[in-house]
């Protein structure tokens, strides 16, 4: 059973910077495709980016390309999310998730594990 924690949420001004992390326990991400979603009050999950096992492939979102940066450290069986020039329509829940293979899964329902959630609001 993967078991995702995320953390690195908070409360942060329009136009500033948040970095997530999502740190793995009892099972190793490094064969495994990882993803961030979100969702924000009201609204259903979308999705945010993914990264390829390896790392060297990524995907986004149109909302969020050119902001967010997603990279993972396989040594440290953690995926980071970077967040940069932060907007008020970013506030939600954010989510890792996998689904537990290899490949690129592009799609909130596509994965199959989920960490809690870490929380991040950004004020205009």
């Amino acid at each position: 059973q993967v078991q995702l924690v995320e953390s690195g949420g908070g409360l942060v001004q329009a136009g500033g910077s948040l970095r997530l992390s999502c740190a793995a326990s009892g099972h190793t991400l490094s064969n495994y495709g990882m993803g961030w979603v979100r969702q924000a009050p009201g609204k259903e999950r979308e999705f945010v980016a993914a990264i390829t096992w390896s790392g060297d492939g990524t995907y986004y979102a149109d909302s969020v390309k050119g902001r967010f940066t997603i990279s993972r450290d396989n040594a440290k069986n953690t995926v980071y999310l970077q967040m940069n020039k932060l907007k008020p329509e970013d506030t939600a829940d954010y989510y890792c998730a996998t689904k537990g293979r290899v490949g690129l899964v592009t799609s909130s329902s596509g994965y199959s594990y989920w960490g809690q959630g870490t929380q991040v609001t950004v004020s205009s």
